[in-house]
């Protein structure tokens, strides 16, 4: 089955002077591929991985170019152009993509970079996007585990932290003083469920908390040891500032870290620092 708005892998029905046409099925039937997207030494039967959408003139046409986002997904967006029908942002492909107006949380402004949802409208059988944001997530109770990993999208800096997209499901908060390491809206990061609160709403991390990541933590200290010749001028006592430059992590998960190898009698921790034990 065609899905507009996504990768469909399609079989080349037939070669023609101005591009090839792929089979869309009984739905689409014949659909067009216009020669510049077509691949060198493309041949009748051959499958190719296809993006599927409408054209500037609402003919369903296929692409070998990958747009910036697909339907279904949330992204960061630049606005081309605004005019009385809504403003159209750069995603990648020769046709903008249109934000109506009654899709917009606050005007448009050309230049602007807004996060939107790409759906298909059934109404038109077109691809949108929108900046109402809130009623394309779950409300469903989520259903995570503490330490669970996910996938999360940065979509908003607020006097707490970021606000961030789990699993383009959820809305989730990475407090600020548990970040790290730079943060900014579009970023795409991996993080951990730390609490799903009695309200529902949902605390993320972007380290995993416990022992649960001591073991790579610790490999990668070992490592610094090693290319330092054995010893380091930094242990417990350090700034969280200085534990962050050298090593990428949190005090925190450092003295966790540092606690299972000297318990491993791997090193020793000493006033200066710590050090290597040697075999």
């Amino acid at each position: 089955m065609i899905e507009i708005g996504k990768h469909n892998t399609l079989r080349v029905v037939k070669e023609v002077d101005f591009g090839i046409y792929l089979d869309g099925g009984e739905e689409y039937g014949e659909i067009l591929m216009p020669s510049r997207y077509v691949p060198e030494g493309t041949e009748p039967e051959q499958e190719l991985e296809v993006f599927i959408y409408n054209d500037s003139e609402d003919r369903i046409i296929a692409t070998t170019e990958k747009p910036y986002a697909t339907v279904g997904e949330f992204r960061f967006l630049k606005v081309k152009a605004v005019n009385r029908t809504g403003a159209f942002l750069d995603w990648g492909l020769p046709k903008d993509l249109l934000v109506p107006f009654r899709e917009q949380k606050a005007k448009m402004v050309e230049g602007g970079t807004y996060l939107v949802y790409v759906y298909l409208d059934t109404e038109t059988d077109r691809i949108v996007a929108s900046a109402k944001i809130d009623k394309f997530l779950d409300n469903l109770i989520p259903e995570f585990e503490p330490g669970e990993q996910v996938d999360l999208l940065v979509a908003e800096k607020t006097e707490m932290g970021f606000k961030v997209i789990i699993n383009s499901a959820h809305w989730g908060m990475i407090y600020e003083n548990e970040i790290f390491s730079p943060v900014e809206p579009g970023q795409y990061v991996k993080g951990y469920i730390k609490k799903v609160r009695d309200d529902d709403k949902i605390d993320v991390t972007l380290q995993k908390e416990g022992y649960g990541q001591v073991d790579s933590i610790s490999k990668g200290i070992l490592e610094k040891l090693e290319e330092a010749g054995g010893f380091l001028a930094v242990n417990d006592k350090s700034p969280a500032e200085m534990i962050y430059h050298l090593f990428g992590i949190s005090k925190k998960n450092f003295k966790k870290a540092i606690g299972a190898l000297y318990k491993q009698k791997l090193i020793t921790i000493e006033p200066e620092g710590i050090r290597k034990v040697e075999k």
